[in-house]
C-alpha cells in the first residue's frame, strides 16, 4: 500500500489542506490520505493553539466527503511534543511494514526539512513530497547539500493547486469579524461559529 500522511496543527484545517492532499494521492496514486493532527509540535511549543479536542473535530469534519481520507488521533494520544519520526515508527506497526509512506508537506516546511528531528533517519524510513505552487518553484539545492544523493531519492516535488489560504489568516479574520467562507469547509465554518472559536 501507498499512504499519504498530512500532518499539522490545522488551527483550523482549511481548504488549501485539502488540495494538497488531494493532488498528492492522485500524482502518487496513493491508496489513502491520512490526516494526523499534531497534539504538541515542537515548532510551535511557545504558541497558543485551540484545544485538541477542537482541532480533532474540524479535521473529522473536513475530511468526510472524502472516502480516502482519514483521520488518525495517534499524536494527540502520544505525551510530549509530536515528532513525526515517532508517528512514521507507529504507522510501520500498525501497517505490519506493508506499506510505502508519503509525507506531505508544504514548500516551507521542505526548506525547514534539515532541521526536523533526526531527519537523516526520517527520509530514510517514508518519501517526502513537496507541494509547489503554480510559478513558484521549490529550491531543493540547500536540502540536496544536507541529505545527499541517496536522501534525495526519498524527496519530491508536485504541483498543488495555487490557493492562498493560511490558518493564520483564518483566525485573524474570525477575530475581526471577517467571513471565512470558502476558505475551509463548510462543515468546519459552523463548527467554529458554533463553539465560538478563535474569538
Amino acid at each position: 500500500m501507498k499512504i499519504g500522511i498530512m500532518g499539522g496543527t490545522f488551527d483550523p484545517i482549511h481548504l488549501g489542506h485539502l488540495a494538497m492532499a488531494e493532488s498528492a494521492r492522485e500524482i502518487f496514486d496513493l491508496d489513502e490520505v491520512l490526516f494526523i493532527p499534531s497534539s504538541r509540535p515542537p515548532h510551535k511549543a511557545e504558541k497558543k493553539i485551540e484545544t485538541k479536542a477542537h482541532r480533532l473535530m474540524m479535521t473529522y469534519l473536513a475530511v468526510k466527503s472524502n472516502k480516502n481520507f482519514h483521520v488518525s488521533p495517534m499524536e494527540m494520544l502520544r505525551e510530549g511534543f509530536s515528532y513525526t519520526l515517532d508517528t512514521i515508527d507507529e504507522l510501520e506497526r500498525q501497517y505490519k511494514h506493508a506499506a510505502e509512506f508519503f509525507f506531505i508537506i508544504g514548500s516551507d516546511s521542505m526548506a525547514d526539512l534539515p532541521t526536523w528531528h533526526k531527519s537523516k533517519e526520517l527520509v530514510n524510513k517514508a518519501h517526502f513530497v513537496a507541494a509547489e505552487r503554480p510559478g513558484i518553484e521549490i529550491n531543493l539545492e540547500e536540502v540536496k547539500k544536507f541529505f545527499g544523493d541517496e536522501g534525495m531519492e526519498h524527496i519530491h516535488k508536485f504541483i498543488t493547486p495555487g490557493l492562498d489560504i493560511s490558518s493564520t489568516d483564518i483566525r485573524e479574520r474570525i477575530k475581526s469579524g471577517r467571513s471565512i467562507k470558502y476558505l475551509v469547509p463548510e462543515a468546519v465554518e459552523e463548527y467554529i461559529l458554533r463553539e465560538k472559536l478563535y474569538r
